[in-house]
């Protein structure tokens, strides 16, 4: 998309998927298995035959959540997955992937948040999706658009919260009825914070955690193996599991990315090193790993 196009209210990005660009997210995530394939599965069923289950009472919504802590690959995996979604659905047409910023909503006018939610829903989105014959939404931090109603209390007007929240719920119903191949991928630290009534309609709500010592450990070697791709010499360590233990008792509670900055921190630990990182040793990565986890 030309950086000159002005964008929706309320759009941050809009991209024709696949592209080049959006390739690694997906492959490079390292998450317990058979996340992906359901989550692929999820997606690809509504893409695909969303006008055939639509008439269902049971028919899906397009929905799919990904909640838990921030740093457990929430957003990454988001984005991974429209690339990963369109790739399959290539022969069959191109994918639009929009990127909404759920903080350009909330306003201190009464019903102003209402009206810019039901607009996105209504009418944005819509316009959007008719463009391609797939559309996948993403929208990180969905609570701050569809915020528990039982448990408002904020500075702004409690009513307008409620009708927003109430938009977002219109919206998802109308979108199942008029976009029946869009897919809507939400992300949330707070779960909790996320009306009732959204999660019921999400096909799929996926937990996301902190990676445990054996995903830790593949992590590790995931990447060494991607160092030794540009000095060899690192190779031997990349195979070395005694190491990868090491590394990931000492990196336990850490999130996926803090991990990866601890295995690359040793390239960094000593001027020597930097200078050639061929120089690298085992007992370097350990000490990286250490400093970081206590730091």
């Amino acid at each position: 998309m030309s950086g000159q196009q002005t964008l929706p209210p309320g759009v941050m990005g809009l991209h024709a998927l696949p592209s080049d660009h959006h390739d690694g997210p997906w492959d490079s995530m390292i998450v317990p298995p058979g996340t992906k394939e359901r989550l692929l599965g999820a997606a690809l069923l509504v893409l695909r035959q969303g006008r055939l289950l639509g008439g269902l009472s049971g028919g899906p919504h397009g929905l799919i959540v990904l909640a838990g802590p921030p740093g457990t690959g929430k957003t990454t995996l988001a984005q991974g997955l429209a690339q990963a979604a369109a790739l399959k659905l290539a022969p069959r047409g191109a994918t639009t992937c929009v990127e909404i910023d759920p903080h350009a909503f909330p306003s201190d006018m009464l019903g102003e948040s209402q009206r810019s939610v039901s607009k996105l829903f209504l009418d944005t989105l819509p316009e959007i999706a008719a463009r391609r014959p797939h559309t996948i939404v993403l929208i990180d931090e969905i609570e701050a658009l569809a915020v528990r109603r039982s448990s408002a209390s904020f500075e702004t007007n409690p009513v307008d919260v409620h009708r927003a929240t109430d938009a977002v719920l219109a919206g998802l119903d109308q979108l199942r009825a008029r976009c029946p191949q869009l897919v809507l991928v939400a992300t949330t630290n707070f779960i909790d914070a996320v009306d009732d009534a959204v999660l019921s309609r999400a096909d799929l709500v996926l937990a996301t955690a902190l990676p445990d010592a054996v995903t830790i450990e593949q992590i590790v070697r995931s990447s060494l193996e991607e160092l030794a791709g540009q000095w060899p010499a690192i190779g031997r360590l990349a195979g070395d599991r005694d190491l990868h233990c090491d590394l990931a008792k000492a990196c336990l509670g850490l999130d996926g990315r803090r991990v990866r900055k601890a295995v690359l921190g040793a390239l960094a630990s000593r001027p020597e090193i930097a200078l050639d990182p061929a120089t690298v040793t085992a007992d370097d990565f350990r000490d990286s790993a250490y400093w970081l986890a206590t730091a």
